[in-house]
């Protein structure tokens, strides 16, 4: 009995020292070490890939899309978009920002429903209709075949911050017109905040929609 006993302790105690050590390797050394790594070589990345405004404030993320809303009127269960802003691509799931005051995620995930869901193609109507009428303007009328993909449907995520260039410059008449800005002046403002493919070969040219409406803001600022 006391062989078994002296056995049954030295391993137990052999046991809890390796937990102690992976403990501190795995839980602690490790994270550090990755951590300190990333804070060195990435630390914008590292960070959250924040964004900031004009005055240095974060508003936000380069890797997570926001919505740019009017406050909700009484009775409403669906806020209307803020026109004076470029409109990201459609999603439940993206958090409201004026780029300024407010950001917040409340859920984010794709619609979940097939390509000749009835509801899907209901919804992909009415928001080729809204994209129709919201950027349609006097002198600058809307085509349905102008209409790009990603204007009526959401990401797989429900958090793609980009949107592509034809759809950033199908917006500009209505931008120029709210913001009292000229068409040259917005066409100008999406060439200089498009990206090309990664590596020249990898992916599709995009914009960045929270990037693009700081620098709205700031030639809005500027002309006023």
């Amino acid at each position: 009995m006391n062989i078994s006993a002296a056995n049954t302790g030295r391993v137990l105690w052999a046991g809890l020292r390796a937990l102690l050590v992976l403990t501190v390797v795995c839980g602690v050394l490790y994270p550090l070490a990755v951590t300190g790594i990333a804070q060195v070589a990435f630390p914008g990345k590292a960070n959250g890939s924040e964004v900031t405004d004009a005055s240095g404030k974060v508003v936000g993320s380069e890797l997570i899309g926001q919505s740019y809303n009017l406050p909700l009127k009484d009775g409403e269960k669906t806020a209307a978009p803020d026109l004076r802003w470029f409109q990201p691509r459609p999603s439940n799931g993206l958090g409201s920002n004026n780029v300024n005051t407010q950001y917040s995620i409340i859920l984010s995930g794709a619609t979940n429903r097939s390509g000749d869901n009835a509801d899907l193609i209901q919804w992909v109507k009415d928001a080729k209709a809204a994209v129709i009428k919201d950027n349609s303007t006097a002198d600058y009328k809307v085509k349905p075949s102008e209409i790009p993909a990603e204007a009526v449907t959401s990401s797989g995520s429900g958090l793609d911050p980009h949107i592509s260039p034809e759809y950033a410059k199908l917006q500009v008449h209505r931008i120029a017109e709210r913001n009292h800005l000229t068409v040259a002046q917005v066409d100008k403002l999406v060439a200089d905040h498009t990206d090309g493919r990664i590596l020249g070969f990898v992916g599709e040219p995009r914009v960045n929609v929270l990037q693009l409406n700081i620098a709205l803001k700031e030639m809005v600022g500027e002309r006023g």
